[in-house]
């Protein structure tokens, strides 16, 4: 509805912030000043030790320096309470004495509507647990008591109970002068598909009221008494009060519990919620017969920061939580996340309490892993690593995974733990079985492995050699000034054949680095090593090296540069292998062989523009090339002339 010109100006004279908020949060009393109505306090959307909540009462402002939370005095009720912009509006003008303007007829029509729900919806709980008092519901009594439920803990959870009968409720309620259709709309009786009178919806079953964040009676949630029913757990259709992928079950008391201190922990069904609040975990609460939606998703932030996700240890939780997992990924931010319990296999909350005690399931609760350990562990656990193909396929489903994260800051982080934990696998051993890893390039393996290059030392030279020195020292210089590209060429990093001990300390630690920052990256290497890195005029020139290069520029730089060793170190392999052929006599495929192989290697040299500046290596650098070029046209002319007379080379 529209508010009239000056309804809600009004209604902010009348209404101070600083009263509003202060039912909700504890103030500062040091670093506030309640005269100038600037106050501040720990923030009540976010767990925090420290007066980070600020409330400017004359401007009438709020802002959290910790979660950055900010708004006014409408969103603080929406946000606290759950509700719809005029419901804030409408329990402010209730407590400012202000009546509310006339609605049009037919949202005054659906308000009326909605508060009728309500309260056939209250009466059929008051019912419900009269029922349970009865004869007929001994065997539902004897039920709960084996699940641990005393008395007074039936009266705190309003449990009820349905008969198995078609019209009870049906006929309580219609003595109560309330309409059938009103009843049917509450979503407690049906109507048959084919046509005839109503039923009862919920008929022999022990009763679970579902009140929403206001304490309102929106739904009820019935387990089953008759073990071949064809559903063990039956709620509430969705109604204009209940919307299942909306609500949560315990929602109101979990908040207030959450609200002091206490870990948010999200259960499968009500008997798991009933026994941890029961045995002290008052913030847990349960989604109602659907998996985790982002709606309920964003309701448990609004109550705490990092909920736990306490599943069954069967395959039927775990298949749950890796769903929570896809479906958190996107929605994830700075300070909002999620971490996961899970219980011990054929366990759940209610059986681990009962079995082990609330210490046992605080235990849990401590040892509750990220989210990001949940994903490694998706993508890892139980699969064989044994071959280039199976590690690409592995990286190519991580980063689909963390490709998902929106947040940029956090997306980097999952990329650099991600790599650590990858690390750890591939360096496990030579043959994973499993789920462990192959053996990772390591600096020991690459300081006793022979270089291609020294077994084509006749026709490599020093000068190559140097020339791979300052490519790699370009490499080593761009991924130490952007180490958020470590992700991206991690792969390329490891098979990168040094050719000296420095750069191979370099390349250790941003194998083995966990850090995202350059300066982190500097730290571990040391000044020293990292000033003989980049004393080289080519290295200080880099598009990727010099300050202000932007990520992508680096990107390139870093893809054209690893491109080129890569091609240039194949073609020498090539060189290798046809040397070693000499052995015998040569022919024209030999001869083939060794063109292509010069061709590949002029083509990773020079790329596609011969610029010479890039290869400026120093005062020999033209005549250190000239020689190479001369020397295989050498070899090849013997060669040729060997051929003629026929006899090897």
């Amino acid at each position: 509805m529209s508010l009239p010109p000056g309804f809600l100006d009004e209604l902010k004279s009348r209404t101070s912030l600083v009263s509003v908020v202060g039912r909700k949060v504890m103030w500062d009393t040091r670093k506030s000043n309640q005269g100038k109505g600037d106050m501040w306090a720990p923030c009540p959307f976010h767990q925090e030790k420290t007066a980070s909540f600020h409330v400017d009462d004359r401007k009438g402002f709020y802002y959290c320096f910790g979660c950055h939370a900010k708004g006014d005095l409408f969103s603080f009720v929406q946000e606290t309470e759950n509700v719809g912009f005029m419901e804030a509006v409408e329990i402010l003008a209730r407590e400012a004495g202000m009546q509310m303007p006339a609605r049009d007829p037919q949202a005054r029509e659906k308000t009326d509507h909605r508060a009728k729900l309500a309260e056939v919806m209250e009466q059929a709980v008051q019912h419900y647990r009269l029922q349970l008092k009865t004869s007929a519901a001994a065997p539902a009594r004897d039920y709960l008591a084996r699940r641990g439920l005393s008395d007074a803990a039936l009266d705190r959870w309003e449990i009820g109970f349905a008969p198995d009968a078609r019209h009870g409720v049906l006929e309580h309620l219609k003595s109560k002068s309330v309409p059938e259709d009103l009843i049917i709309d509450a979503g407690l009786a049906a109507r048959p598909d084919g046509g005839g009178s109503p039923y009862d919806r919920f008929r022999g079953r022990i009763i679970f009221p579902i009140r929403d964040a206001r304490g309102r009676a929106i739904a009820l949630g019935g387990r089953a008494m008759d073990p071949n029913a064809r559903a063990k757990y039956l709620n509430s259709p969705e109604t204009e009060l209940f919307d299942k992928g909306r609500s949560l079950y315990n929602q109101g008391p979990a908040r207030e519990a959450a609200g002091k201190g206490q870990p948010l922990i999200v259960a499968e069904g009500y008997m798991d919620v009933i026994a941890l609040a029961e045995a002290g975990f008052g913030a847990s609460v349960a989604p109602l017969g659907t998996a985790v939606t982002e709606d309920q998703l964003r309701l448990l932030w609004r109550i705490h920061d990092e909920p736990v996700i306490a599943l069954d240890g069967d395959t039927a939780g775990l298949r749950a939580a890796m769903r929570v997992v896809d479906l958190a990924l996107p929605m994830i931010e700075a300070g909002k996340s999620l971490r996961f319990c899970l219980m011990p296999e054929g366990l759940d909350p209610d059986d681990l309490i009962k079995a082990e005690g609330p210490g046992a399931m605080q235990k849990r609760l401590d040892q509750a892993m990220p989210m990001v350990q949940l994903l490694w562990r998706r993508e890892t656990e139980g699969k064989v690593f044994d071959s280039p193909e199976r590690r690409a396929a592995l990286d190519r489903s991580l980063r689909q995974a963390i490709g998902t994260i929106r947040d940029p800051s956090i997306r980097r982080h999952y990329g650099a733990e991600i790599n650590r934990l990858r690390r750890a696998l591939f360096s496990a051993g030579d043959q994973p079985r499993g789920g462990r890893g192959v053996r990772r390039f390591s600096q020991s393996s690459t300081a006793s492995a022979p270089s291609v290059e020294a077994k084509a030392s006749a026709l490599a030279g020093a000068g190559t050699a140097f020339e791979d020195q300052l490519r790699e020292a370009v490499i080593l210089a761009t991924l130490v000034a952007h180490p958020v590209l470590l992700s991206d060429f991690l792969a390329d990093l490891e098979r990168m054949e040094c050719v000296n001990d420095a750069h191979r300390e370099v390349q250790h630690a941003l194998l083995h680095t966990d850090a995202t920052e350059s300066e982190e990256i500097e730290a571990i290497c040391g000044a020293s090593a990292l000033e003989k890195l980049r004393s080289p005029r080519h290295v200080r020139i880099a598009p990727g090296v010099l300050r202000g290069a932007s990520t992508e520029t680096a990107r390139m730089s870093l893809a054209e540069e690893f491109a080129k060793l890569a091609a240039r170190r194949g073609a020498e392999r090539e060189i290798a292998e046809a040397i070693h052929d000499m052995e015998g006599l040569v022919d024209e495929g030999l001869t083939w062989r060794l063109s292509q192989a010069a061709e590949a290697r002029s083509r990773a040299e020079h790329g596609a523009n011969d610029d010479r500046t890039e290869y400026d290596l120093g005062p020999n650098g033209a005549r250190v090339k000239r020689e190479e070029k001369s020397a295989f046209d050498a070899l090849l002319e013997r060669i040729e002339f060997d051929k003629r007379r026929g006899r090897s080379p």
